[in-house]
């Protein structure tokens, strides 16, 4: 008798066990998601003959807006304004940095987002400004 009640309390636990395994990997992916730059403008390693009047990044998840930080740096790495950068008041999962008028030239843009999860999203890119004047002739 004791035989079969061991036998029938392992084939409970490893049921048990193979539930709580099979629910864990369901929902692994939201466990450990982070949020991720899903679009930007101007895009990533674009090449514009018009200068952006501001940068957008949209992400996978709202971001805490204290703790947001946009830079657009020129091709000696220097930030090219002083602007702050915003949560989006119409989307919490983008923020927006108005910029100066840009001139031709390579430019970086450097983010740094913390998401409601807790991680921190860190990153850059790169696009250029065309001289138009160049491109007509």
């Amino acid at each position: 008798m004791k035989i079969k009640w061991s036998v029938l309390n392992l084939k409970r636990f490893l049921a048990l066990s193979i539930a709580v395994t099979v629910m864990t990997l369901m929902h692994a992916n939201q466990a450990f998601a982070h949020a991720a730059l899903v679009k930007a403008e101007p895009a990533r390693r674009a090449v514009l003959s018009t200068a952006p009047t501001q940068i957008r990044l949209w992400f996978n998840e709202e971001i805490e807006p204290a703790y947001a930080s946009l830079s657009v740096l020129d091709k000696d790495k220097k930030s090219i304004t002083d602007n702050k950068v915003k949560v989006h008041p119409e989307d919490p999962k983008s923020i927006v940095l108005e910029l100066p008028e840009l001139h031709s030239g390579r430019y970086t843009v450097k983010f740094r987002v913390l998401s409601v999860d807790g991680h921190v999203v860190d990153s850059e890119y790169n696009f250029t400004v065309t001289d138009k004047e160049k491109k007509d002739d």
